[in-house]
Order: C-alpha cells, then sequence, then structure tokens
C-alpha cells in the first residue's frame, strides 16, 4: 500500500513539473506565432547565384 502512496506522489510531481512548463512557455510567448511553420516550407530558402549555374552547364 506504500508504494501506491508513493507513485501517486511522484506522478504529481512530474504533472505539476509538466504543468510548469507549459504555462511557462505559453507566458514565454512559444505559441504565438501558429502561421508561419506550416507556410515556411513553400518558400525557397535563398535563391542561386549565378555562378553556380554557370558552374552546372558543361
Amino acid at each position: 500500500m506504500s508504494v501506491i502512496i508513493i507513485l501517486i506522489i511522484a506522478s504529481l510531481f512530474v504533472a505539476s513539473g509538466f504543468l510548469f512548463a507549459f504555462i511557462w512557455s505559453v507566458y514565454k510567448g512559444q505559441y504565438e506565432d501558429d502561421i508561419s511553420p506550416s507556410v515556411r516550407m513553400l518558400f525557397d530558402d535563398t535563391p542561386p547565384s549565378d555562378s553556380t549555374l554557370n558552374s552546372q552547364n558543361p
């Protein structure tokens, strides 16, 4: 029976840690930008330069 009490206390400690981490991340603005990550893959990183285009053509 004492093992169950220890597991309940440990699970409450872990759950409160996750709750604290979630509240801290919301407070720091981790979830504010929800549009650009889904659109970011549609944009090119950098346009190819002229030197790389000329070196690929023999």
